[in-house]
């Protein structure tokens, strides 16, 4: 049995960058809710911290989707 270390050093890599920019996407989306809720206290909108933070958590539940998918197939 031979082990290619080169494509499991790959497969390590990539796996690795996926999880974390998952964790900083995710992240990002919890950091700009605690801004929207900030601003409203304040009596601003903070229209601009919920989209920010829609397009985070749609990037995440698209790369999960996709990940699922990539599982299935």
């Amino acid at each position: 049995m031979k082990i290619d270390w080169a494509a499991l050093g790959s497969v390590f890599g990539v796996s690795l960058g996926v999880t974390v920019g998952l964790v900083v996407l995710y992240t990002l989306g919890i950091s700009a809710l605690t801004r929207r809720e900030r601003a409203a206290a304040g009596g601003g909108s903070g229209a601009l911290a919920l989209t920010g933070a829609s397009v985070c958590f749609a990037a995440c539940a698209a790369a999960v989707a996709y990940g699922i998918s990539l599982i299935v197939a």
